[in-house]
């Protein structure tokens, strides 16, 4: 069968637009379309193809185990699943994990978890989640309301209640916020979709001590932040504050969907045999691909490497807002970078993006102000420097079109 992106508008759902191209073929950070054409992908399929595409190691552990066993529900385990989660333990601070297909799945978990274990210990009046403005936690209707963007939850109907929102990094107002019948907060320790945004130290240990406080539990939304993105295998680890559930996804499959929450084992029991469930979570084909994505992100020189890729980043964005002054700043942390545009330009962060697309490059927005990156963390240096080379030709046409 014949397709193009024509078919798209006749037989998908309009929810998306997507551009023009469609691709056909993946190898390393490099991307051909069905007209031959070679794009350099500095979006990573929105920080999830950690080692970029059709790495190597990634297919020979899908088509091991493809030719093992596929799917079992839970009404079994399975071995990669236990490998998976013994790792996961055994590399952060957690005791328990809880797998389920996507981020929003894991935030929902952690949500319900928070909910129960409150319940639980202290009673139906515990139950208020404090989040914070611009954040972003996943679609399903409980995760869009937690998440600090009105116009993704607004026009659905009536939303879950008890959930109240602060600016990020305002310490003061969310010390206003919280109280004993906060159950639990949920926050990103760098915020993605809402503008590549960086928590101040003295605000997340300020989040913490108050979490203490009033004896609720700390989630950190690791989904866009965690498995190397940062230069640590997740963000909290460089931040001096554990949380009590974290979740991850996005990258933990490199490409394969997959979704996690770890806790602790006094937190976990609350998750009782029938309290949740997800029918493909933990599936064998799913975690056999992320535990191989796990032991390669998970190394020293993987990891310092992608401190080493950010500062080639920054110098040459930063050559290239000396030529065109377009960026206000350039924030974010390790593969997991914002281009802010100043004052002149802003709302114009697709125009960016689409005139990229037009130089066969591949990047991402975060909101209507901030250019995205967040490429494979192992890109090689001499395909930063040709798709930067591509961005700048892109910045300069926007430039020189006005």
């Amino acid at each position: 069968m014949n397709v193009t992106r024509a078919t798209f508008d006749d037989v998908m759902v309009p929810n998306y637009n997507p551009a023009g191209m469609v691709p056909v073929r993946g190898e390393g950070s490099r991307v051909w379309d069905q007209d031959g054409a070679e794009y350099i992908d500095f979006a990573g399929g929105i920080a999830v193809n950690v080692l970029g595409h059709c790495h190597p190691e990634l297919v020979k552990a899908l088509n091991e185990q493809g030719s093992k066993l596929w799917h079992l529900s839970n009404v079994f385990t399975n071995e990669p699943a236990l490998r998976l989660a013994k790792k996961l333990n055994d590399a952060t601070f957690s005791d328990k994990v809880y797998f389920a297909n996507s981020g929003a799945e894991a935030n929902e978990a952690a949500l319900k978890l928070a909910r129960r274990w409150a319940l639980d210990k202290h009673g139906e009046d515990k139950n208020q989640i404090i989040a914070f403005n611009k954040g972003f936690h996943g679609r399903t209707f409980f995760t869009v309301t937690v998440g600090g963007q009105a116009a993704y939850s607004d026009g659905f109907g009536p939303k879950p209640g008890a959930v109240d929102h602060c600016d990020y990094n305002d310490l003061a107002a969310f010390e206003a916020l919280i109280s004993d019948k906060t159950c639990a907060v949920m926050m990103e320790p760098l915020q993605g979709e809402g503008g590549i945004i960086p928590p101040d130290a003295d605000f997340v240990k300020g989040v913490r001590e108050l979490c203490d406080k009033h004896n609720a539990l700390l989630i950190f939304d690791e989904v866009q932040s965690g498995v190397g993105r940062t230069g640590h295998l997740y963000a909290y680890m460089g931040l001096g504050v554990t949380p009590d559930i974290l979740t991850t996804a996005k990258s933990l499959g490199g490409g394969f969907p997959i979704g996690a929450m770890l806790t602790t084992a006094d937190v976990a029991a609350h998750l009782k045999p029938g309290t949740h469930g997800s029918t493909y979570g933990g599936n064998p084909l799913a975690c056999a691909v992320a535990e191989k994505a796990l032991d390669i992100v998970n190394q020293p020189e993987v990891l310092e490497g992608v401190l080493k890729k950010e500062a080639l980043f920054r110098e040459l964005l930063g050559a290239i807002n000396e030529k065109y002054n377009v960026f206000e700043e350039v924030r974010g942390q390790g593969m997991l970078l914002g281009c802010a545009l100043n004052e002149k330009y802003q709302g114009r962060a697709r125009d960016f993006m689409m005139a990229a697309t037009k130089e066969n490059l591949m990047c991402l927005v975060a909101g209507m102000n901030v250019i995205r990156f967040a490429p494979s963390l192992v890109i090689p240096d001499e395909d930063i420097k040709e798709g930067l080379a591509r961005f700048e030709r892109a910045v300069a046409a926007v430039v020189n079109a006005e």
